[in-house]
This record gives structure tokens, sequence and C-alpha cells, in this order.
């Protein structure tokens, strides 16, 4: 079902989780617990990530075809253009269809770390080619991806915006954004988004904290402010707690969601890292509090 079908028909929000491929067969171990706990939950649908540069495509496909068909779960599929010529994405494309899926996030996607990647001639540089490039050809719904604080490459929010909506102009039917641990950031990009003529629904990313460590690495990369408050509050704990730092971010979390559905938000999107005590901490909380 698509996405934008799923918000048309439920009155309540959405509950979302994004899963990656696993590398090692350690990581597929725990991934196929974390799966099986987060399946429990009853999520509306489920996201898969793809690698920069294609680098795990079989793998994204893999993880689709298991969580749609064994699991019964709607998902929609992450798609990263950089580094791809035509025919192979139009190939990564089919094999999506053909497993059912409905919904594509279209993204750029990272510069593969690998030195030798050598990118295709006809590659296209932005999302809004992709989305330009998929839109006649297939009935995908397709998403894109929003950023409150904008991207960490943008030169402005201002400039940023103008990326976004070329992207919704060609084609785009939702916005996926990226995390934030500040409400009044996804809050003014929604503001601006409107103010642009963008009316599309705006999914809200959900980021737990994990581990202080992944929290410094991933704000670093996705260009997201570690809020004083959040310091504040991870600095009152025990010091190598772990425990009591999980703890910390399924309140800190729960607190987000909770004022972000009270503006009737669609949904909440929530970045697992393939992990679930967190997401299902948040959710019991929320379900406790009549908030879901």
């Amino acid at each position: 079902m698509k996405l934008t079908d799923i918000w048309k028909s439920r009155q309540k929000p959405t509950i979302s989780f994004e899963l990656f491929p696993p590398r090692t067969e350690k990581t597929a171990e725990n991934l196929e617990k974390t799966i099986d706990v987060l399946a429990d939950l009853k999520p509306d649908f489920v996201s898969v990530t793809f690698g920069a540069g294609g680098s795990n495509r079989d793998g994204s496909l893999q993880l689709a075809r298991k969580l749609k068909h064994d699991k019964k779960l709607e998902v929609i599929t992450y798609f990263a253009g950089y580094g791809l010529g035509p025919d192979d994405i139009t190939s990564v494309l089919n094999n999506y269809r053909e497993i059912g899926i409905e919904n594509i996030l279209a993204v750029r996607g990272d510069k593969p770390e690998d030195e030798n990647f050598k990118p295709h001639t006809e590659s296209f540089s932005h999302a809004n080619e992709l989305v330009k490039f998929i839109k006649p050809k297939y009935d995908f719904c397709l998403g894109v991806a929003g950023y409150p604080e904008k991207h960490i490459e943008a030169a402005s929010k201002e400039k940023d915006m103008e990326y976004l909506k070329l992207k919704v102009d060609e084609g785009a039917e939702f916005i996926m954004a990226n995390y934030f641990y500040d409400n009044n950031f996804f809050f003014d990009f929604v503001e601006r988004c409107r103010k642009n003529g963008i009316n599309l629904p705006i999914l809200p990313g959900i980021m737990p904290v994990y581990s202080i460590k992944m929290m410094e690495m991933l704000a670093s990369i996705c260009g997201a402010t570690i809020t004083e408050n959040l310091r504040k509050g991870i600095a009152a704990l025990p010091e190598g707690d772990k425990e009591a730092l999980t703890s910390f971010g399924i309140e800190f979390a729960a607190a987000q969601c909770s004022a972000l559905l009270k503006t009737n938000v669609p949904g909440l999107h929530f970045y697992t890292m393939d992990r679930s005590e967190s997401v299902a901490g948040i959710l019991s909380k929320l379900k406790s509090e009549n908030f879901l």
C-alpha cells in the first residue's frame, strides 16, 4: 500500500522503523532478533536503507523481501542514486517492483569511502534528477529527504529549501525529515515548507540516544545539533552507566514524540540502528500516556 494512501485512510499517526542490511553474520543474527521484536510492535511500515554507490544493493533487496514477504510488513526502500548509471538504476527499481515494493525514498546518497570508486559518467548529481528519472517510468509512491537544520552541504537554509522544492516539483509525494533533538527545528522547517508552497506530508525522524559515541558521530555526519539541554541531561548521569543512558534516551525521545504528536504530525519514523530496546521503550511510554 502506498504511504500516501495509508495516511489518508488512518485517523492515528503512523509508526515506522528504519533498518539497514547486516554486513556480517553476527549483525545478521542480531538483526533477526531485532526484526522479531519490532514486528511485534506492529509498525505501519518499515524502511530499508541503501548503501553508498549501491554498495549493498543485494543486501537491501534481500532485507526488503524478507520484511515484505516473510514478516508481512509494508516496506519503503531507500534508493541512493549517486554513482549509478541509468541501467543500474532501472535494474534496482525493477527488482523492487518485482517483489511488490510500492514506496521509494529517492535520495542522492553519500559518496562511497572507497577511493577507487568511480561514479558512472551518467550518474545523477542531485536527488531531484533521480525523482525526475523515476516518476514517468514507475508507479512508486516517491518520497524525498528533508533537513530541518539544512543539509550539511547546503550553503544556507534558503538554498536547501530551493533544492527541496525542486524535488517536490519533480513529483515527490512525501518528505521524510532528518532527525533533530529540538522540536523547534522541525516546527520551523514545516512552517518554511508551507510558506514555499510545499504542502506534502512531512514525517519527523526520531533518533534515540544509543551511546554518546554514536550520538556525536551521527550528528557530525547528519548536521544535527546536540542541544545544550541534551548534553546537560547526559552529563548528569553516572559516568559509564549504559543502562542509565538508555533510560535517559528513552525519556528524552518520548518527550519529543509526545510534543510532536500534539501537533498532528502524520507519524513518527524511528531510526533504530538495527536495535529494538529503545524504540520499544519509547512506544510503551507513549501508549501508557495515551498518545498512541
